[in-house]
């Protein structure tokens, strides 16, 4: 079963974030705690949502997404942050039925895309979103400012 997270659900959610850290080698680059995310999904404004996978009473895995705008296609869309199921429920269609529920918000809402980034290095992904039909963007490299580069470029809007 997949359902719109809680905030029961907030304490289970970052467990998997720092569980999806781990596998990607990151974790201590996550800053994240549960007051934080708490705020971020269910605060006045919520502009990020998360749906979660069930098995029983058991949390399988989850997807944190927000909305998205292309000035081409001149409509909204999705933009998926983190996809985690757990190791011992990989392989029990919990991913795919996550991807397949922000899919039909999607169509629903009569979004034109659905979009997410992976890791270059890592293949069972990759071969699972192709599998599905999804389109690595080749010609797209993405970039990001954090930290002291993110704080100096913010500067210049001050001069």
């Amino acid at each position: 079963m997949i359902r719109p997270a809680t905030p029961d659900d907030v304490p289970a959610i970052i467990d998997m974030i720092r569980g999806l850290a781990e596998y990607e080698r990151a974790l201590d680059e996550v800053r994240n705690t549960p007051e934080m995310l708490h705020e971020t999904l269910f605060g006045p404004s919520p502009s990020v949502f998360c749906h979660i996978a069930v098995d029983g009473e058991r949390i399988a895995g989850f997807a944190i997404w927000f909305v998205s705008y292309s000035t081409w296609l001149g409509t909204h869309g999705i933009y998926l942050e983190d996809l985690f199921v757990h190791p011992e429920h990989r392989g029990g269609g919990y991913g795919k039925k996550l991807l397949a529920t922000l899919a039909g918000i999607c169509v629903e809402r009569g979004y034109g895309r659905f979009e997410w980034s992976v890791l270059d290095w890592n293949t069972p992904t990759i071969d699972f979103y192709r599998a599905i039909g999804a389109e690595p963007l080749g010609e797209w490299d993405r970039y990001r400012l954090s930290g002291p580069a993110l704080e100096k470029v913010a500067a210049e809007s001050t001069r």
